[in-house]
């Protein structure tokens, strides 16, 4: 992997953690949160999306329109999927099975089908940083004389299931962005505009016979909406022209060390505990980036 897509790669991980805790300050009507700031991502990004298309009308198309809509039903079952997963199972559980199997699954279909050979360095390095994601995201055991609180009454088999069917999803939606941004003349911002502006129109109908949760985001939530509407794209397109320039195998590990970033923030902003752990496995997700570089 070049220095650039490294680069890129973890700019896109800093911008995609710090809108995650912009994200996690929002309480209830989550539905119209995200439909609120995929409106705007679509507003900001249409006027770049077209302008492009006015420079090279030879893009304009339904294969294009396609590709963009395939995307976002990904994204959309993705998140959907998620937050069921959040209803019926422990975080803890459902949050580092997604974001673990999501890289691994994707890594292990792109070598098995895609052909892709990034080499014993890269391929070790991108388990090491599944394995340092493991170790921050995974809950470890009460402190002595503190109660745990984990409800015992939702099944492991629950969690595994939401968060694996997750991972899935995350490991489709990163397939098939990479196919697109490589086999295809579509630019990123191009792609990720249309996609963002489809999400918006989908989600339309459920969010505005949603009134009074409208009202609450524009006047509780519109800093979190601006901040996760351009830090969101930002992080995704960064990550789609890194896939341009290095295999999918190694991208899709290593853009999951926003959860190392996202975790050290969760110390310090929210004051969570469990800090000796964050940092063992940062220090060992530090030890896989090493590795993919060399790839």
């Amino acid at each position: 992997m070049t220095l650039t897509a490294l680069g890129l790669v973890l700019t896109a991980s800093l911008a995609h953690a710090l809108w995650n805790a912009a994200a996690k300050t929002v309480h209830g009507h989550g539905y119209t949160f995200v439909f609120a700031y995929q409106l705007l991502s679509a507003v900001i990004m249409l006027p770049i999306g077209i302008t492009i298309l006015v420079q090279q009308p030879e893009l304009i198309g339904w294969p294009l329109l396609g590709v963009a809509a395939v995307s976002g039903l990904l994204h959309i079952a993705y998140s959907v999927t998620l937050q069921t997963g959040y209803a019926r199972a422990d975080l803890g559980v459902v949050y580092p099975v997604a974001r673990g199997t999501g890289p691994v699954l994707t890594m292990l279909i792109a070598l098995a089908m895609l052909g892709e050979r990034p080499g014993w360095p890269g391929i070790l390095g991108g388990l090491i940083i599944v394995t340092g994601i493991a170790v921050v995201t995974v809950p470890g055991r009460p402190a002595a004389g503190v109660p745990d609180r984990r409800d015992s009454s939702r099944p492991l088999v629950t969690g595994l299931f939401w968060g694996g069917l997750t991972g899935a999803l995350i490991a489709g939606y990163t397939l098939w962005d990479h196919h697109v941004v490589t086999t295809t003349a579509y630019p990123p911002l191009l792609y990720f505009a249309l996609s963002s502006a489809f999400n918006a129109v989908v989600m339309a109908p459920r969010a505005v016979c949603r009134p009074a949760d409208l009202r609450a985001v524009a006047v509780s939530d519109k800093r979190a909406v601006a901040v996760v509407s351009v830090l969101s794209p930002l992080a995704y397109i960064l990550v789609l022209i890194a896939m341009q320039q290095a295999p999918v195998s190694l991208v899709a590990p290593l853009r999951e060390t926003s959860i190392i970033i996202g975790m050290l923030l969760a110390w310090w902003l929210f004051h969570e505990r469990d800090l000796g752990r964050r940092l063992t496995g940062a220090a060992i997700v530090i030890t896989g980036i090493g590795l993919i570089a060399l790839a």
